[in-house]
């Protein structure tokens, strides 16, 4: 019962870290960028949540789309008069843009929210209900719920639709995708776009179910980075799969070892993966 409890915690957990992690990869897999600002995204997002649910009494979970259309349009305009100018460079470059980035947008939180602690706290944050013998947290199941349903809305826009084929087109060939009309500049824009929105509902729902603060971004960069290279960057499910794999095992590891040894995990999975399948983990990354 006890190793089913973990299981389920697992899951739950690894659903939302798969959501953190989503837009990365797809930014990732498209612009070929290593956004270290996602971490702040995900952030501002969760902040968005949390003012939209105090100050305005709207349930967070109804609050997600504005806050994703809010950070969609963070997002795009980030891209298309900042990152835009350095998107060909040389990797570095884009490590170094973005982990000013961060860093900007993390003083500014700072400023602005001050460093308090602060959790969205709707009626029913501490409800839960026992299946089996198993507890499952009401708050965290809606999480995984609309996480696995980002994931898929996700899927569908990039295999059904025409802006997601010209989305895999350019990730594969930029120049082929010239030649049928496609503008990188503006199709960059959107897809950062719609990772900042990814992350934006990440934040929103990481605020329901843990504490926001605008330093929380680093390790969500690096937990993300992490999933990312587990899922692989060519498919949004595969990418919460790789999450429920880091949830499972930071749940079973937290119980076991303590709970400071969660990132410890997550990251000794990832050298595990790379030192066993170093070509597979290229390539997917």
């Amino acid at each position: 019962m006890l190793f089913a409890q973990i299981l389920v915690n697992g899951v739950l957990l690894g659903g939302l870290y798969g959501l953190m992690a989503l837009g990365m990869a797809l930014v990732w897999g498209v612009l070929n960028i290593v956004n270290l600002a996602h971490g702040a995204l995900i952030m501002l997002g969760g902040y968005a949540v949390y003012f939209l649910f105090t100050g305005a009494g709207i349930d967070p979970f109804a609050a997600l789309p504005i806050a994703m259309a809010g950070m969609f349009c963070v997002g795009y305009l980030l891209q298309r008069f900042l990152l835009n100018l350095i998107v060909r460079s040389a990797l570095l470059n884009t490590l170094l843009i973005t982990f000013g980035l961060d860093v900007v947008l993390t003083y500014l939180a700072q400023l602005a929210f001050s460093a308090d602690f602060r959790t969205i706290n709707p009626s029913y944050a501490g409800a839960n209900f026992t299946l089996g013998g198993i507890t499952v947290p009401l708050a965290r199941l809606a999480a995984f719920a609309v996480a696995l349903l980002l994931a898929g809305l996700v899927w569908l826009l990039l295999n059904r639709t025409r802006l997601g084929r010209a989305i895999r087109a350019t990730a594969q060939n930029l120049v082929a995708a010239r030649l049928y009309g496609v503008d990188p500049r503006q199709l960059y824009a959107i897809t950062f776009g719609i990772g900042a929105a990814l992350a934006g509902a990440a934040g929103g729902l990481y605020g329901v179910v843990a504490q926001i603060t605008p330093y929380i971004g680093t390790s969500l960069t690096a937990k993300s980075f992490v999933i990312a290279i587990i899922g692989g960057l060519d498919n949004p499910l595969s990418v919460v799969l790789g999450g429920l794999v880091i949830g499972i095992a930071e749940s079973a590891g937290s119980l076991y070892l303590g709970p400071t040894f969660t990132d410890v995990i997550s990251f000794g999975l990832l050298v595990l993966i790379l030192v066993a399948r170093p070509a597979r983990s290229l390539r997917t990354a």
